[in-house]
């Protein structure tokens, strides 16, 4: 289980525990946090599960296959070093603490 603070464009958190195995976009999807669209589901189909990873965490994640990549193009202001996607984002014990904040609009 790992405690996942979500932050919306505007500046309201949300902590949620989430459970492993599941992922970032599934935590927020199932804990009713706005910011998050995931309109394909999880399938690595489209860019509205886009955030911004918290600086200190950019590191800490595995890298961005080339699907993700590609994805991100679609993404409402990406940024080369902070943007993910959240359906790409399994969740673990090493994710605990994990920030993440939405941009202000999928697309």
């Amino acid at each position: 289980m790992a405690k996942i603070t979500y932050i919306e464009h505007g500046g309201t958190e949300h902590v949620v525990e989430v459970a492993n195995g599941l992922t970032v976009m599934e935590g927020a999807r199932d804990n009713g946090i706005p910011g998050i669209e995931a309109d394909c589901g999880g399938a690595c189909a489209c860019s509205t599960c886009h955030v911004y990873v918290h600086p200190d965490w950019v590191a800490k994640l595995p890298e961005k296959d080339g699907m993700e990549e590609d994805m991100l193009d679609f993404a409402f202001q990406p940024d080369a070093e902070r943007s993910r996607l959240t359906c790409q984002l399994k969740v673990s014990d090493a994710l605990d603490g994990l920030v993440v904040q939405m941009p202000e609009k999928q697309i």
